[in-house]
């Protein structure tokens, strides 16, 4: 077994887990249900049909990303040929999230496996039923000494981060990424931190309110709002909220149902701690629509807020749940009050139609990445980064991003013998002159 450098290996092993998900797919489906009742619908197209794609683009195109890529050279040293060589870090630490605990928890493994790296996983407690299965298929494909599986609470991830490791991923919050990256600082460990924030949506005049409303309901409550990316809150203009709002509340009922509890395509809450904390955002808040509770269900429906103060509970942290509060703006300074007011969010979306106000936004705002006219859509173009800036993350992946993010780029000059230019020796009695014509043509 040779996972380091043999990428022959690295292909089967990959094509062995894909050969095992796809054999169990219905469990992994099955225990996203019984972990939160995600529907059938968003675990095939945002937990297994996304990591099996994930994998078949990864050993289509894992020779060609491993290859060593020939730059050009630099004149000061010719002749010569340059390259950057990709290597693994070595042992690499995964901590995955409960929110879409098996895609988040695979597609990073793949990555780390297909850039020929040792991977110890430790996906989510609050999802136990998904984390068993990851833990069967971990087992039935890879070698204990090339990947492993720990599962358990905060303890075991206490004594992980102890540990000294040559890379860490971690999907999570903001408060356990601080953790993270000060446990990986004692070793000078990189890491990349995919974490989460307030992320605004602007709706102006000029936009399908319609459409905007259906994508906004579908990019806000899937997986029942628990989505680092999705909307944590809408700016609309102050003279389209009535109607924006009409069809917020159409649309979720198209979507859900007048009775969302009885819809088998709204997931539930993960857990207790997460249900109260949710619920104590709507108390005291004037709730537009939905609202409703059981804590015994662990249910919260699709709610809409009005207007809720900026340092009301609601408004002071991530959502992370099915709650949407409304705000208006009337001028781009009053965009500027609310969205200034926040760390750099994951993800920023604008509705309009108006190109030079979207381009406006675009620049003046410092974000992971967007959307105009969508929602969420983004994180599923292999072909673009993923990740956030400042306190919603550090480092990016996807696509061949996720291979290199698990490599480590050697550059390499190799110098040929057949000329060797005296310039650069000394004595350099009369050489600057010429060192720096050269230097200033390159």
């Amino acid at each position: 077994m040779d996972y380091k450098s043999d990428i022959g290996y690295r292909k089967e092993t990959l094509k062995k887990l894909l050969y095992n998900i796809q054999k169990s797919e219905d469990l992994i489906i099955k225990a996203l249900y019984d972990d939160f009742q995600k529907p059938e619908f968003e675990a095939v197209v945002t937990e297994t049909n996304y990591v099996i794609s994930e994998l078949k683009d990864t050993i289509k195109n894992i020779n060609s990303w491993a290859k060593p890529k020939r730059v050009f050279p630099s004149l000061l040293n010719f002749p010569s040929n340059d390259y950057i060589y990709k290597e693994p870090y070595g042992n690499v630490l995964i901590i995955a999230p409960w929110n879409y605990p098996f895609q988040l928890a695979l597609c990073p493994l793949i990555a780390a496996v297909a850039a020929g790296n040792k991977v110890t996983l430790k996906p989510s407690e609050l999802t136990p039923h998904t984390s068993a299965i990851i833990a069967k298929i971990i087992e039935k494909t890879f070698h204990i000494n090339h990947v492993e599986v720990f599962e358990g609470g905060i303890d075991v991830s206490n004594k992980l981060l102890a540990q000294r490791w040559d890379y860490i991923f971690f999907t999570g919050s903001v408060a356990v990424g601080k953790i993270v990256a000060k446990a990986a600082a004692e070793n000078l460990t990189p890491v990349t931190l995919e974490l989460g924030g307030k992320n605004p949506c602007i709706v102006d005049e000029t936009a399908n309110l319609k459409l905007a409303a259906k994508r906004i309901v579908w990019g806000k409550f899937i997986n029942a709002g628990q989505t680092c990316i999705a909307p944590d809150y809408i700016l609309v203009q102050k003279n389209m909220k009535v109607n924006f709002i009409t069809y917020l509340i159409e649309e979720i009922i198209k979507a859900y149902g007048k009775k969302t509890d009885k819809s088998p395509d709204f997931a539930r809450i993960i857990n207790t701690k997460n249900w109260f904390r949710l619920t104590n955002m709507i108390q005291n808040e004037n709730v537009l629509f939905g609202g409703e509770s059981d804590a015994n269900k662990l249910y919260i429906a699709p709610t809409l807020l009005e207007e809720p103060e900026l340092d009301s509970p609601v408004m002071k942290e991530e959502i992370f749940g099915p709650i949407l509060p409304i705000l208006t703006y009337e001028t781009e300074n009053d965009i500027e009050n609310v969205v200034s007011r926040y760390e750099k969010p994951l993800s920023f979306y604008i509705f309009s139609e108006n190109n030079s106000f979207i381009k406006k936004l675009i620049l003046k705002y410092s974000f992971g990445g967007g959307c105009v006219n969508d929602t969420v859509i983004h994180f599923s173009n292999k072909r673009l980064p993923f990740g956030g800036v400042g306190h919603s993350g550090i480092g990016a992946y996807h696509g061949q991003r996720s291979f290199d993010t698990f490599s480590h780029h050697k550059a390499i000059v190799k110098k040929g013998n057949w000329l060797d230019l005296p310039l650069r020796y000394a004595p350099y009695k009369d050489k600057l002159a010429s060192v720096k014509r050269i230097l200033d043509w390159i």
